[in-house]
């Protein structure tokens, strides 16, 4: 067999295999909405009330657009000139982007400029630079204090005792909007040990707001877990494996 047949027949097969991962797409898609739609009714809640972010990191914008063409709106991206490029790239669609990864003080610039969100908010450097350098011409950043709810080392956020102090100090910031709380917990299999961490999360969402924050958000909850998220009280889930397939790797 000649090389040319050989790469002409690998193109072939990676055309088609690119094709079966953007059919399943939509289809994947309105599975999660189901699971949504399923825990909200089992946990005495609407659906309405719980947001679906795609998070498609790794994932070509292709895919974006294919999610976009099945009805989802709100997309989640880890790394900074990645989701930059895919914002630009889908500047016409109306998409609402956010940012939810660790971000370093030195890439706060490009996340202000172009997404409407940030879910990992963990230290004050961050905010404030957040908020020097979001545009004027653009609403207010949309963000959320991430809360090491774990106690992991490997976690990220702000501990649980430190929550308090940075939600008022970030709140009083121009040019952001403080949303609620974010956490990644460590993963568990049991139900049980998924929920607990989440209803952490909630509790302490509901001190910050008897301490006078109208915190509206809930950013929690995984493919794995995102009933026990649900159960707990999660206004948005962040949900990537379970629509994109497994992760790629940039």
């Amino acid at each position: 067999m000649s090389m040319r047949i050989v790469l002409k027949a690998r193109v072939y097969w990676k055309q088609r295999e690119f094709q079966r991962i953007m059919s399943a797409i939509a289809s994947r898609l309105q599975a999660v909405r189901d699971r949504i739609a399923r825990a909200a009714r089992d946990f005495g809640r609407s659906p309405r009330e719980i947001g679906l972010l795609a998070v498609s990191k790794t994932w070509p914008v292709d895919c974006v657009i294919e999610a976009n063409g099945a009805g989802q709106r709100s997309f989640g991206e880890n790394y900074v000139q990645e989701g930059v490029a895919k914002v630009l790239a889908t500047a016409g669609l109306g998409l609402e982007w956010h940012f939810i990864g660790p971000l370093q003080s030195n890439k706060t610039r490009l996340v202000a400029e172009h997404f409407s969100w940030v879910h990992s908010i963990e230290r004050m450097k961050v905010a404030e630079r957040l908020s020097a350098q979001r545009p004027d011409d653009l609403p207010p950043l949309s963000v959320c204090i991430e809360v090491n709810v774990s106690g992991a080392a490997t976690k990220s956020g702000c501990t649980p005792g430190e929550a308090l102090a940075l939600c008022q100090a970030v709140s009083a910031l121009p040019r952001l909007k403080l949303r609620g709380l974010m956490a990644i917990p460590a993963a568990a299999d049991d139900f049980a040990a998924q929920r607990a961490p989440f209803r952490q999360l909630r509790e302490l969402r509901e001190r910050i707001r008897a301490a006078g924050l109208p915190l509206d958000t809930l950013s929690m909850g995984m493919s794995h877990d995102l009933e026990a998220a649900v159960a707990e009280g999660a206004t948005i889930v962040r949900i990537g494996t379970a629509i994109f397939g497994e992760r790629r790797h940039p």
